[in-house]
């Protein structure tokens, strides 16, 4: 069974051309999911399950070798985490921006803010466990 066609969208306006039989017509272009936000969101997700396999390396393991995996995975979950803040933070700015109207508009703006919230959340969850990390080895 064939996938089900869109129904074409009617003309937002029509404009004669003067002195001629022809006419400008200005379509309605449906808006569009900013991947920025999608990423953002992916980016902030990743980043939070980076963050819990610091803590897991934290505070299981002991020694040096705890420590030295922890501080690999923080540094992976906060540039992680970093990127995912700044691409919220374009993509929130890209969904904002007014558009002419035969220009693309953006929506998502609940996907950036929440990959926005999970980016920080990642970055500051992998700071957390690699002090943790320290805190123990120290101990």
């Amino acid at each position: 069974m064939p996938p089900p066609q869109d129904r074409p969208r009617p003309p937002k306006r029509v404009e004669p051309v003067p002195g001629t039989p022809f006419a400008m017509v200005h379509l309605d272009v449906p808006p569009v999911t900013s991947g920025l936000a999608v990423g953002s969101l992916v980016g902030g997700i990743i980043s939070i399950l980076v963050s819990f396999l610091v803590i897991c390396f934290g505070a299981v393991s002991e020694g040096a070798n705890g420590v030295w995996a922890a501080g690999a995975f923080t540094a992976l979950g906060g540039l992680v985490g970093a990127g995912a803040v700044v691409v919220g933070l374009l993509g929130w700015r890209q969904i904002r921006r007014p558009a002419p109207l035969p220009a693309v508009r953006f929506t998502g703006r609940g996907l950036a803010i929440a990959g926005i919230s999970c980016g920080g959340t990642g970055l500051l969850l992998s700071l957390l466990g690699m002090g943790l990390a320290l805190l123990l080895a120290l101990a």
